[in-house]
């Protein structure tokens, strides 16, 4: 079971999993902030196999805990139930039953109980990964000095800015960043995006809540990145950023890196 975890979750050394012809160097962790008295995100780092989650909940109370631990819960328990295969239909239904949880979590709550999600995991045989999103967080590819967004935030303001409707810093840009189109709790229960990601030796990938893109632009995401650390020292730093940037939300990050598979020992 996920248990409410202290504001901070302190960055722990950076776990090895060898996968398929691959090693995934993996780290992450979250930051209260300084806006908010208490962190609705939730981070999930699985222990075995190589899934990683982040959730973002909506705005402040408990229907914001309760949707993000809840679907951070059940997503993980539907992919490590249908373990080794990780496909598109199944992790369609991961995500479908875990709609179906949030929306019976908060069945006479007051409020909105709503969440992001952002989840990678990775084929056992290494050849590729899923990426599974719904809302704004972010995950983001780091690959020969290029990073890129490989994933859409489901939000009006990503929809106004893509089509021209209003300037990027325009006080309608900054309303409509609040205002989901696609997000876990929706009455609708949206579908997610599913996208097959190669995993190439050398890669970084970067998931993370609005905490941090919201307050680290492009250059500084990409420089942190780019710096050779282990991925434990990258956390801290992208972690660390968003303080001194203002610490304007709660701020989560996972970092994994790819290497080839370490050899067997003799």
């Amino acid at each position: 079971m996920f248990r409410r975890r202290p504001p901070d979750r302190p960055v722990e050394a950076a776990r090895r999993l060898t996968v398929g012809r691959l090693t995934l160097e993996i780290a992450g962790g979250s930051v209260v902030g300084h806006r908010y008295p208490e962190n609705y995100d939730v981070l999930h780092l699985d222990p075995e196999l190589p899934l990683a989650v982040v959730c973002d909940g909506m705005g402040e109370g408990e229907g914001s805990r309760v949707a993000g631990t809840t679907a951070a819960e059940t997503f993980v328990a539907q992919v490590r139930a249908g373990w080794p295969a990780v496909d598109a239909a199944g992790l369609r239904a991961a995500v479908a039953e875990t709609q179906q949880r949030v929306r019976r979590a908060g069945a006479g709550r007051p409020g909105l109980t709503g969440c992001t999600l952002t989840a990678l995991v990775v084929e056992p045989d290494g050849g590729q990964g899923w990426l599974a999103q719904l809302g704004d967080s972010r995950a983001y590819r780091l690959r020969d000095g290029l990073l890129e967004l490989v994933t859409v935030d489901h939000t009006m303001a990503w929809l106004g800015l893509l089509h021209g409707w209003w300037p990027a810093d325009s006080p309608e840009a900054a309303r409509a960043r609040y205002q989901l189109l696609r997000y876990v709790g929706h009455p609708d229960r949206p579908e997610p995006d599913l996208l097959a990601v190669p995993l190439r030796r050398g890669d970084t990938w970067l998931l993370c809540t609005d905490g941090v893109s919201d307050q680290l632009g492009y250059h500084r995401l990409r420089d942190l990145l780019a710096a050779r650390r282990d991925p434990a020292q990258t956390v801290r730093a992208l972690l660390a950023a968003t303080l001194d940037a203002g610490g304007d939300d709660n701020a989560t990050a996972v970092v994994l890196r790819v290497h080839p598979a370490l050899p067997a020992p003799r």
